[in-house]
């Protein structure tokens, strides 16, 4: 099933990114294709309604661009407000702090704040040509801590170096050597790998994402994370998925 969102529409609407439901698979569409999917303070402020209204809804959003481009990155008209760099941040903690998986489906560029909102979901789909890169130094700006962290985290230190200090680019395929592209694929692919991703038992994967989140805080015992474990061996769906496996059977998640 499909459904829209109250803000689902495009550009000329006025609307900068949309909305759409398919079940539990919450879609997310940064919709400014004439700018290249560039975001602008409007943008990363709805970005981040969408995460409130995925929060406790969604099993999987899905983050992509529409037309030829994942995002170019910020708009630079106006990056150098405080405003911008705050709501950016913001933007960016969101997609990690979610209790739902967070996927990224990326094709085309994928520059400056469009690798930062790659490398801040939980899982990447890229096409084989897609571009990711920070050229920061290119404009004499400089990305905050957090995302100098993410990137080196994810991609690994030596692509992260590249990027930053060399303003070096790398295709979807070769960060898929290295790992950091988890699939390589369309929109299409990333949406059927998260139908699939719905049907995990939600309570573990907020367990196992806050785990993760805590191991790049460098925290040994995380009492957020403790609570979500016991939590989850205590669920029905603990109940649910022995009961299955025993029964030969595929489990049925409801969360609770």
């Amino acid at each position: 099933m499909v459904e829209a969102s109250n803000t689902k529409g495009t550009q000329k609407d006025g609307i900068p990114a949309t909305l759409e439901w398919q079940d539990d698979v919450a879609l997310v569409t940064i919709c400014r294709p004439q700018r290249r999917n560039a975001v602008n303070h409007a943008t990363l402020m709805l970005l981040q309604q969408f995460q409130e209204e995925a929060r406790g809804r969604a099993r999987v959003l899905v983050l992509t661009g529409e037309g030829e481009g994942f995002c170019a990155g910020a708009d630079l008209t106006g990056v150098e407000d405080d405003e911008f760099g705050s709501a950016l941040s913001t933007a960016l903690r969101g997609f990690t702090s979610l209790p739902c998986i967070t996927l990224a489906a990326v094709h085309g560029h994928a520059l400056g704040a469009g690798t930062q909102l790659a490398v801040a979901c939980d899982l990447r789909v890229a096409t084989s040509a897609s571009v990711f890169g920070i050229p920061a130094a290119k404009l004499g700006l400089a990305v905050d801590q957090w995302t100098i962290e993410r990137v080196a985290r994810e991609c690994g230190g030596a692509i992260a170096r590249n990027m930053l200090l060399g303003t070096s680019t790398y295709s979807g395929e070769q960060l898929h050597v290295q790992g950091a592209v988890h699939k390589l694929g369309t929109l299409a692919d990333a949406m059927e790998w998260a139908r699939y991703l719905a049907t995990l038992a939600p309570i573990t994967i907020a367990a196992h994402k806050r785990g993760l989140e805590a191991v790049a805080e460098k925290l040994v015992d995380d009492a957020a994370f403790e609570a979500l474990r016991t939590k989850a061996w205590a669920s029905a769906d603990a109940h649910e998925g022995r009961t299955a496996f025993l029964e030969k059977r595929k489990a049925r998640f409801t969360g609770n």
